[in-house]
This record gives C-alpha cells, sequence and structure tokens, in this order.
C-alpha cells in the first residue's frame, strides 16, 4: 500500500491512506518519505503524536531530514492547517516539488470541530490547483466512524489502502464544502451586542466576559484581536455593522460574529499573506488564534465562530 507511485508527477496528488494498524500505518508512509528523499525533495510530516513517534522511530536518522509536526498542536484548529503548516512548507520550498503527510482527523476530534476537518480536506484541493506537491493524508479506518470515511472519499480523487490505489469514485469537494456549511444555533443565554459598530464596548465586554470563562490574560487579549478583527470585518466589508455573542463555561469560550454580508472566497483565512500586504489579514489571524473556527454564510448573513479552551 505505499504511496511512493504518487509523488513526482509534477501536479497536485491527493491520495488518501485508509490503514488499519501501525504495520500497515508504515507502509503506507515511511516509503512515501524515503521516496521524496532520494528523490530530494522536501519532506514535511504532520501528524498526530503517537504517529509522529512512531514514524520518527521508523525513520531513524533520516527523521533529522524531515520537518516533523504535531498536528494535534499545529493543527488544533483546522482552519490554520493550510496557511501555516502545508502552504508555510510549500512556500520555503519555491521552485521544488514537495511531499507532506498530513493527517488532520483522528478519533478523538469532537463533532463540533469535524465539520471544519472535513472543509480543510475538500479546500486543500482548491488551495494547490495547479502546484507541484504532493500530500498524502491518512486515515485510521479502525477508529473513524464509517461517514467519516465516506467524506474521505469525496475529498481525495485517490484513495489507498491494502489492496492497492484506486480512483475515488464519490469525489466531489465542492460539494462536500456545501454540504459542511452548517447554519451555527446560538445557545440560550448567549450575551447579544446587536447590529454595532462600538469596537471599543466589544472589546471591553470580551475581557470580561472571556475572564469570567476562565481564560488567562494572554488567551483573553487572543479574543479580543478576534473580536476586533471579525467585526471591522463586518464593519468594513460585510453589511456595515455585526452582531457580536459570547457564551461559555467550564474553561471554554466561544465568541462570533454575523453579519448580511456573503463570504465568496471558500478560502478566506487561508491565504498566506504575504510580509507587504497591508490588508487581508483579519481571518487569518482568527484562524492562528482560536483553537476552532467555524463559519456559515448564505442568503442571510455569514456567521464566523471562535472558540478558546483555557
Amino acid at each position: 500500500m505505499s504511496a511512493t507511485a504518487e509523488a513526482g508527477a509534477g501536479t497536485f496528488v491527493h491520495p488518501a491512506l485508509f490503514y488499519r494498524g501501525a504495520a500497515e500505518y508504515l507502509a503506507g508512509t515511511v516509503p512515501f518519505v524515503w521516496g521524496g528523499l532520494a528523490a530530494d525533495e522536501p519532506v514535511a510530516v504532520a501528524v498526530p503524536g503517537d504517529n509522529l513517534a512512531l514514524l520518527r522511530r521508523e525513520l531513524g536518522a533520516d527523521a533529522t531530514r524531515v520537518r516533523l509536526l504535531d498536528m494535534t498542536e499545529a493543527g488544533r484548529n483546522p482552519g490554520r492547517i493550510i496557511p501555516g503548516v502545508l502552504r508555510a512548507f510549500a512556500d520555503s520550498h519555491p521552485g521544488r516539488p514537495v511531499r507532506i503527510i498530513g493527517e488532520p482527523i483522528w478519533a478523538a476530534r469532537s463533532a463540533v470541530e469535524y465539520p471544519a476537518c472535513a472543509q480543510h480536506e475538500a479546500l486543500i484541493n482548491l488551495a494547490f490547483t495547479g502546484r507541484d506537491a504532493t500530500i498524502l493524508c491518512p486515515y485510521d479506518v479502525e477508529s473513524l466512524a464509517p461517514d467519516v470515511l465516506t467524506d474521505a472519499e469525496a475529498t481525495h480523487p485517490v484513495l489507498i489502502d491494502g489492496t492497492g490505489r484506486r480512483a475515488s469514485t464519490g469525489y466531489d469537494p465542492t460539494g462536500l464544502i456545501a454540504r459542511y456549511n452548517e447554519p451555527l444555533p446560538v445557545p440560550e443565554g448567549a450575551f447579544e451586542l446587536a447590529d454595532t459598530t462600538d469596537l471599543a464596548a466589544a472589546r471591553a465586554l470580551t475581557h470580561v466576559r472571556a475572564t469570567a470563562c476562565g481564560l488567562g490574560a494572554d488567551q483573553v487579549a487572543d479574543v479580543a484581536v478576534v473580536v476586533t478583527e471579525l467585526l471591522t470585518n463586518s464593519v468594513e466589508h460585510g453589511s456595515g455593522s455585526g452582531t457580536v455573542r459570547f457564551w461559555g463555561g467550564d474553561g471554554e469560550f466561544v465568541c462570533e460574529i454575523h453579519d448580511r454580508g456573503r463570504l465568496t472566497d471558500p478560502l478566506a483565512g487561508r491565504h498566506p499573506a504575504t510580509p507587504y500586504q497591508p490588508r487581508g489579514r483579519g481571518l487569518l489571524l482568527v484562524n492562528h488564534l482560536a483553537d476552532l473556527v467555524r463559519l456559515h454564510t448564505g442568503d442571510d448573513g455569514t456567521t464566523v465562530r471562535a472558540y478558546f479552551h483555557a
């Protein structure tokens, strides 16, 4: 079930690796890494900690030649994986084909996180169109639900498992992005600052509410930046004002901004910023600061919801 033959075609390749147990995981990933190193291609691995340790041991001395990242940290928020992990690595090697193993979905992902993870996998296909890269995405078929594997068939044009390699007959990333563009119901008891342009008031309320939910001073400052950026986007690019909502408890704080504008770029917040880019960093910054970002856009407007955990 080696994925080695998938790389080096001069175009973007995005296979899913369906594995059972450590032996199949290593059989599907290690030759992929070694093939890249043999071809003098930059290689990165961003997978959960246990699998990262497994690969590091198997690669031995070659592990020092690979960019290794714990996806539970680097990709805790799926919205930061494309700009902060995948594009960051590919863009640091301009003009060269790259190989990346990215495992953004594991059994401990929550039901709240999962839609963002599935959309992320679909959006990779847009973010890397025309680029010389291969991104191999492992899926543990023993611990993941069947619908997760079905979604993987929709987000990956090529599937690899113990029987070999095949084209996915269910490939439909655009359809999956739309399917998980889910409305985000507001829980009872949420505080609301409706149709406001008052950034100072929103920041002040953020400090009070986030502190009461148990967030530390640094996190409270991050939440204030997120609320400021999102409300500014609503004022400047949305409907001219935004409705700010807060809720939380037990070490979690959630904030969201809703406006009557409609977001049309599916990769909004995932385009890496250039050093000389004066604007357009707001949603990207939100993705980097929050532990999770969920988004819904439709005829009634756009909602961006950010989660923070103490």
